[in-house]
């Protein structure tokens, strides 16, 4: 994900905040990816595309990827790997969430230099802004993971008025059309969308997307499972 020069007002939380509220959108991602059932990682997802094994996976690897920069060995190709989920992908993804935010945690401070290839092979990026990097994709992918299961998702209001202006600093261009990007071109948000739906217009997720039933038994998956 790269973003616009004008994103340095997306990132004035102040940076004990930012880990604080990172950490959360992180954790809230494990309360929904523990609902995972093995016959729901064939189902289809928002993103394009992917199944729910694949955004697993996805999210599972980035997770490794963040918590290598942060400890100065991200620029090795094979911490950023995508690896086929093992026997226990909800426990693995539980453990790679919980290695990033205590990775995120022992970081000097915001201007900490981390080394993400996927975004720039030839440049760092300022602690603040790779962890802004990394909230916004939990949040999405949160809601991602919500929608698959039909579960409801609610996070806390501090977290999205944080997480909306890093979503509208991520460049609406052609590498959203990338075979593998997270995010596909941004939509129109309604005019009485709420700060989370905005959040997924501009990141090019339909709102109202929903996904097949996860049948009778699952039904009641609909209740809020996330209100911080």
């Amino acid at each position: 994900m790269r973003m616009n020069p004008a994103d340095a007002s997306a990132l004035h939380t102040d940076f004990a905040d930012l880990r604080r509220l990172h950490a959360q959108a992180v954790r809230d991602s494990v309360t929904l990816v523990q609902r995972v059932a093995p016959g729901d990682l064939s189902r289809p997802t928002p993103c394009s595309a992917w199944t729910l094994a694949d955004l697993l996976a996805h999210m599972t690897a980035q997770h490794h990827g963040f918590a290598a920069a942060a400890r100065g060995e991200g620029r090795e190709p094979a911490h950023w790997a995508v690896r086929p989920l093992g026997t226990n992908p909800v426990g693995e993804y539980t453990a790679a969430a919980g290695k990033v935010i205590a990775a995120f945690a022992i970081v000097e401070g915001p201007d900490q230099a981390f080394a993400l290839p996927e975004f720039s092979a030839g440049r760092t990026f300022r602690a603040a802004r790779a962890i802004g990097f990394h909230l916004i994709d939990y949040v999405v992918h949160s809601w991602d993971v919500a929608r698959t299961l039909g579960l409801a998702y609610a996070p806390a209001p501090e977290l999205l008025r944080a997480a909306l202006p890093i979503a509208r600093a991520v460049p609406n261009d052609d590498s959203r059309l990338a075979p593998g990007s997270a995010f596909r071109p941004g939509l129109t948000a309604g005019e009485d969308a709420d700060t989370l739906e905005q959040i997924l217009a501009a990141l090019g997720r339909a709102p109202r997307w929903r996904g097949p039933e996860r049948g009778e038994a699952a039904h009641g998956a609909g209740r809020q499972v996330l209100s911080s």
